[in-house]
């Protein structure tokens, strides 16, 4: 039996020369996003629209200057990291104070896409010392970013350039999910679901070094001011607490102190109904955003709990959604966004055409019902 022949030194170079034209062809007709010749808005014409999509944000490629055909062929060649990673599973979703900077925990890869809004390209915490199960973001005044680990039952603080600056642990917490920080007042809100035969259905408090504080809540249940599989979180600019009450289908509102206040929404699939609300954040003029992962879609509220119109809907055209978690707007612009879960994107929609003294109901009558 004869041995395989090596190759030649020209042999080599052919096959290196080759591939590289190969790369750099698939490089150059490889799109560079989603595109959408529509740009869907809310509500439909001719009332005067409200939210519109904007933007469908993949990876970086879709924020501006991307890595040129010659540097990815490099990286190829070379065995490097690649210079941006595409979402997978964007679990929740927070923005810089200046609008200009985009976080999202990413659940499956187990890091956080740092997004540059401003002048494209992208950086990753937690690709040496992944995160485990990254669920909740939040920032507090001084920029530092809280991410809430679910796999290790702990808040991981890190820094601006994504250096571990404390970890916050408590044997209370049990499937921490969503985070908000009241600077104001030293606090530190956890959302807490635990599991389905637990009665630790809470949403734990801490103070800002860590130290634990107590619960709001009354426990699993049906009941005002009981919760049941509570995910998400967020503050009025009062310091009271909105807290997704996933599995009653509703907003349940506490106080400062943690008492009960109020309820918003209840099952089923008309305005102001919920299925399984998930995300839920304030614009700049005070109203309130739910997003709902079952009917795929985002409902407003206004100051007053009225509900004025829903925007998004199930489907992978760009602007609709699919199972949505996480929402954060950025509070200079009124720019909304969106962990689209299942289609592995973050979606980003506008308010337009809204000032403070603007009522929306009488335009959200021909939106259809939120399902």
């Amino acid at each position: 039996m004869s041995s395989a022949r090596s190759s030649t030194p020209g042999e080599l170079r052919r096959i290196l020369v080759f591939t590289t034209m190969a790369l750099l062809v698939a490089a150059c007709i490889q799109p560079s996003g989603p595109q959408s010749l529509l740009r869907l808005r809310w509500p439909e014409p001719p009332d005067r629209t409200r939210i519109e999509h904007v933007q469908t944000i993949v990876s970086p490629r879709d924020l501006g200057p991307a890595p040129t055909s010659w540097e990815r062929v490099v990286d190829f060649l070379l065995g490097s990291r690649p210079r941006y990673r595409s979402i997978a599973h964007p679990a929740d979703v927070a923005v810089s104070s200046d609008g200009e900077v985009l976080y999202v925990s990413d659940f499956a890869q187990g890091i956080v896409h740092v997004l540059d809004l401003a002048r494209g390209g992208a950086r990753y915490f937690g690709e040496r010392n992944r995160f485990a199960r990254p669920f909740g973001l939040a920032l507090d005044s001084e920029g530092r970013l809280y991410v809430v680990e679910q796999g290790a039952r702990q808040i991981r603080v890190v820094d601006e350039a994504g250096a571990t600056l404390k970890i916050i642990r408590s044997d209370r917490l049990i499937r921490p999910t969503d985070i908000e920080i009241d600077d104001a007042r030293n606090r530190l809100y956890v959302a807490d679901p635990s599991h389905q035969r637990s009665r630790e259905h809470f949403i734990r408090v801490f103070d800002l070094d860590g130290n634990y504080l107590g619960e709001v809540g009354e426990g699993r249940g049906t009941r005002p001011g009981q919760l049941l599989f509570p995910t998400y979180v967020t503050l009025d600019p009062e310091g009271n607490l909105y807290v997704s009450d996933t599995m009653n289908s509703r907003i349940s509102v506490f106080d400062p102190e943690g008492r009960f206040l109020r309820m918003l929404g209840s099952r089923g699939d008309g305005f102001g109904q919920f299925d399984k609300p998930k995300g839920i954040a304030f614009d700049s003029l005070g109203n309130l955003y739910v997003v709902d992962s079952s009917w795929s879609n985002v409902q407003i509220f206004g100051p007053q709990d009225d509900v004025l119109l829903f925007f998004g809907g199930r489907g992978g055209f760009p602007g609709l959604l699919r199972n949505p978690t996480g929402i954060a707007i950025a509070q200079h612009s009124n720019t909304i966004y969106v962990g689209d879960y299942l289609n592995r994107r973050v979606s980003v929609f506008q308010l337009v055409n809204t000032e403070a003294d603007d009522g929306l109901l009488e335009q959200s009558q021909n939106g259809g019902t939120p399902r």
